[in-house]
């Protein structure tokens, strides 16, 4: 009884935005309301403990995630009203006419680009809807975008889930995301097979894009997992996604493929060098401000992680301060990254504000959501409540349990359409499960942030916003029975890539 009055706000997720269809600035907060809920009543916790655990993980939405996911959404619609992304669109077209390669470039390496900067469905929206107007099918630009958008999800935003995730557990950000590229590696390289696969409408459309498909997968598997072993999650899809493109571009240069059945017809007119870096401004930018402050850099990063305060929040036992980084923190260096480059694309200062004054109006539900969440999770962790559910999980499962953790995490996400939710809400439950097995605690936590991907897919919500952005009413069920059928293997090889890397690397 104890462990379904625990479970209980984690029901009511499941019941209001899988079933209800509630929606997430509706539900998250009643979800919060009934973690308090039992917390004072089933699990004695003190009034004054309780509303400053919820007020911790207020702090913790606001800096850095809220503060990160409104500077990257801020720069991409920043890019949209200097028309940059009109150009960044025209330049990926001229680089071949064969359909096969322009769904990796467009969806698998621009797709990964979109999802590390900006993430929130941009990364499935802009894609789907860059293939459809170029005339590939409609559905089949849906497929390949859930797809190709599945894997970088983790790392989206600028690593904010990954990066959350390490902020939640306490556990080493670079430790944990290198566990994560680990257990991503084989379906980063499986990814864009699939893609192909889908477009081409058989495994015969691999003849003559086999390398350049194989290629395209160790861009991304090879830079993600060095990024993230050195320097952390916040670039880990952002810098190999432009390895891919790289990849792609030079191929296409050296090596053509455009057979009959595969060409397309377009005639893309050529976009000058400087036109095209001048576009491309606001992302060159935050990968260097975001390098050059990394502990790559360490006279620059040093000083900067220092400019920080450290708050006691939580007034119960086991609280920690919570620091606040003011300046060597994604947000920021995003924020300036994109007001740096819109005065150079002769924005003004008032106008950049206005813009930024619109994404904050428009993620005002996003807000909502992800600061009751975190709020939720923080009641649940302090009280015990998450504690339970892991033990119970445990239980049931013993030692098998490595093999359904990337379960648990998908679930996450197909709850709620986020990777960062889905870590919040069972991040913690990962680690606690990892300490009644005696497992390690950076090894299961990771693979919630990896089944998050195999959740990306079918999630509802990812499903809506390719629908939407193609105009393509009434077709969502088609979609999430095709999709589906990629979402279960991706599941079982995590099952057994945790299961059986658990024990290498103990």
């Amino acid at each position: 009884m104890v462990f379904l009055l625990a479970l209980l706000p984690i029901l009511w997720l499941i019941l209001s935005l899988g079933f209800f269809k509630m929606p997430g600035f509706k539900a998250c907060p009643i979800a919060l309301v009934l973690a308090l809920a039992v917390a004072l009543t089933v699990y004695q916790m003190d009034g004054q403990d309780a509303a400053s655990a919820a007020l911790e993980g207020v702090a913790l939405a606001c800096w850095p995630i809220l503060l990160v996911i409104i500077a990257a959404i801020f720069t991409y619609n920043l890019s949209v009203h200097t028309k940059s992304m009109d150009i960044i669109k025209h330049m990926l077209t001229t680089v071949s006419k064969d359909r096969r390669i322009l769904a990796l470039l467009i969806a698998w390496g621009f797709g990964a680009f979109m999802e590390g900067m900006a993430g929130f469905g941009t990364a499935i929206a802009i894609p789907a809807s860059m293939l459809a107007a170029l005339g590939f099918n409609p559905i089949k630009s849906i497929l390949v975008c859930l797809v190709a958008n599945s894997v970088p999800t983790t790392y989206g935003s600028i690593g904010i889930p990954a990066s959350t995730l390490a902020n939640l557990t306490g556990l080493d950000p670079i430790r944990l995301s290198s566990y994560i590229s680990l257990q991503l590696l084989p379906l980063n390289l499986i990814c864009p097979f699939l893609i192909v696969l889908i477009i081409g409408g058989s495994i015969k459309a691999l003849k003559g894009v086999f390398l350049i498909t194989l290629l395209s997968g160790l861009a991304l598997a090879v830079p993600e997992l060095i990024i993230s072993s050195f320097v952390g999650p916040e670039l880990a899809v952002m810098g190999a996604s432009v390895v891919i493109m790289a990849v792609i571009i030079l191929y296409s240069r050296f090596q053509s493929s455009e057979v009959p059945e595969y060409t397309m017809d377009i005639h893309p007119a050529h976009v000058p060098l400087k036109g095209g870096l001048l576009a491309c401004l606001p992302f060159i930018l935050i990968f260097i401000f975001l390098l050059l402050t990394s502990k790559l850099v360490p006279f620059i990063h040093g000083p900067l992680i220092a400019i920080k305060s450290s708050v006691s929040i939580y007034t119960g036992e086991g609280g920690v301060p919570y620091t606040f980084v003011w300046v060597n923190t994604p947000g920021i260096l995003i924020l300036l990254a994109a007001f740096i480059s819109g005065k150079v694309q002769s924005s003004g200062f008032g106008e950049m504000l206005t813009v930024l004054g619109h994404t904050i109006a428009g993620l005002r539900s996003t807000i909502i959501t992800i600061i009751t969440v975190i709020a939720t999770a923080k009641v649940m962790g302090y009280s015990g409540m998450t504690s339970e559910i892991a033990q119970t999980a445990v239980n049931a499962t013993g030692s098998l349990y490595p093999a359904i953790a990337p379960l648990v995490g998908s679930i996450g996400t197909f709850i709620t359409g986020s990777g960062t939710s889905s870590n919040v809400l069972f991040g913690n439950l990962q680690t606690d499960a990892a300490v009644a097995i005696n497992a390690d605690e950076s090894w299961l936590a990771a693979a919630n942030a990896a089944g998050t991907c195999a959740g990306k897919m079918i999630s509802p919500q990812s499903i809506a916003i390719a629908v939407g952005a193609i105009s393509l009413k009434g077709k969502d069920n088609e979609i999430l029975q095709a999709i589906v059928k990629v979402y279960i293997p991706y599941i079982i090889i995590l099952g057994i890539v945790v299961y059986f890397g658990q024990a290498l690397i103990s």
